[in-house]
């Protein structure tokens, strides 16, 4: 539920109406796609939890089966990841107040989102995973509840706002590229955002009760689940209403059910999507808390973000990402149309580094097992390694297209360079301090 609740956020509910608008149908074929890229991705992890379940999750893997520096590269790229998905998700819950609020700037807003996670997280980790449990709750069977009546209007061809629902929204207006494959592959870094936080499973791993017998059952539950919820909702938005109907000024959700003629309906909608954007920065809270703590305790992140609570709670890792929360509050208030469209670009760039990073531990956990270093558990990744290199080729080419892509795609894409040399320099920092300091005190005993 906490994979689930972590990845059906503002990357559907809301970033999917924007990129109806721009791709048409054809974002079906993206979200099916990215789809086949996070199971892969799953299936890998899987892997590596079965071999050893930990609470650093593919940092620890990326120590242990690439070097020492991948880890602490792939640590921070995960926390620019959710440091920016935060930012998105605080932005969101701005834009699902507007509708009734409208004169209520968009920083207030993001600001009172973010002090009452915060709390939440600090308290216990008891009380995240009971709100992220109820979040989630909401989120699938709202989404359950939308597919079961989506496909009931388009078996009767019910008239919504204007248009029948039906086939002819996809063949019609253009066609299933209205605006060429070119448009539909520009969509792939959005998408790929949108099924950011599949991996959180992976994370939660260390603090749960026999992972072996629970994770192969939960990792593919949260595959299977994500595909249908992702790509079956975007397919039944295309045909409940042609694509020239939605925009990134509201979730396409809320557009629909606002347009079948009961207003109440779309504000039921709206506060559903609401819940979801505040249970995906509550994740984003979670797991960068854990991965820092990881971090700290290697002597690669500040040792304040390894200090634990008397709850086992990391808080210094959780106030540090909020206070980087803070700048996305800034944000909104500087740039409020913008401000969504920058942070999931960027975020998009953790989200490839993260994903990359558990497909290459995999391949590196396999050869090991072929050499007979190691036992290699029986939950394995199907067609390795072909599909590990097929999933690392998508990446890439993910990564490539940012650059030709819109505004906040290019910021993302040449802010690259930019960061490897601060991951390097950082990298040459810690390696010095480790050298002069050979076994740093753990964190946990500070």
């Amino acid at each position: 539920m906490i994979a689930i609740g972590g990845a059906i956020g503002v990357g559907l509910f809301l970033g999917a109406g924007g990129r109806l608008a721009a791709a048409g149908p054809a974002l079906v074929f993206s979200y099916a796609l990215c789809g086949l890229a996070a199971f892969f991705v799953m299936r890998a992890l899987g892997e590596l939890v079965l071999h050893r379940a930990t609470t650093g999750s593919f940092v620890e893997y990326a120590r242990e089966f690439i070097a020492p520096w991948a880890g602490f590269a792939s640590g921070w790229m995960y926390w620019l990841n959710w440091a920016m998905t935060g930012i998105a998700e605080i932005t969101a819950v701005a834009i699902y107040m507007h509708r009734w609020f409208p004169d209520l700037p968009q920083w207030i807003t993001a600001l009172v989102a973010l002090a009452f996670l915060v709390v939440v997280n600090l308290l216990s980790v008891k009380l995240f995973g009971e709100l992220e449990f109820w979040f989630s709750v909401i989120k699938v069977t709202a989404i359950v509840a939308f597919l079961f009546t989506g496909i009931a209007l388009v078996v009767k061809g019910t008239e919504i706002g204007g248009s029948t629902a039906g086939v002819h929204n996809i063949t019609e207006f253009g066609g299933f590229f209205p605006a060429g494959v070119g448009i539909a592959l520009m969509t792939l870094q959005a998408v790929i955002f949108a099924y950011s936080a599949v991996e959180l499973v992976g994370i939660a791993a260390g603090e749960t009760k026999e992972p072996h017998k629970v994770m192969p059952k939960a990792i593919n539950g949260v595959v299977y689940r994500i595909a249908v919820f992702y790509v079956g909702s975007v397919l039944l938005l295309t045909l409940l209403l042609p694509w020239t109907a939605y925009s990134g000024l509201e979730s396409p959700f809320v557009t629909v059910f606002s347009q079948l003629g009961i207003a109440w309906v779309g504000d039921v909608m709206n506060a559903v999507v609401l819940t979801a954007a505040l249970s995906s920065c509550n994740s984003g809270l979670y797991s960068t808390g854990r991965i820092l703590k990881s971090l700290a305790q290697k002597g690669e992140a500040p040792a304040f973000t390894g200090r634990m609570s008397k709850n086992h709670v990391p808080y210094g890792g959780v106030l540090f990402t909020s206070v980087v929360y803070l700048a996305g509050v800034i944000l909104n208030y500087l740039v409020p149309k913008e401000a969504f469209d920058i942070a999931i670009a960027v975020a998009s760039l953790g989200v490839v580094a993260t994903w990359a990073t558990i497909i290459v531990c995999q391949m590196r956990l396999r050869a090991s097992a072929l050499r007979g270093e190691i036992e290699r558990p029986s939950y394995r990744m199907p067609g390795a390694p072909y599909t590990n290199w097929g999933t690392l080729g998508f990446l890439a080419l993910v990564i490539v297209l940012m650059a030709f892509a819109g505004t906040a795609e290019r910021v993302a894409f040449w802010s690259i360079p930019v960061l490897v040399v601060v991951l390097v320099v950082g990298w040459k920092v810690v390696s010095r301090r480790s050298a002069a300091d050979p076994e740093p005190v753990a964190v946990g005993e500070r």
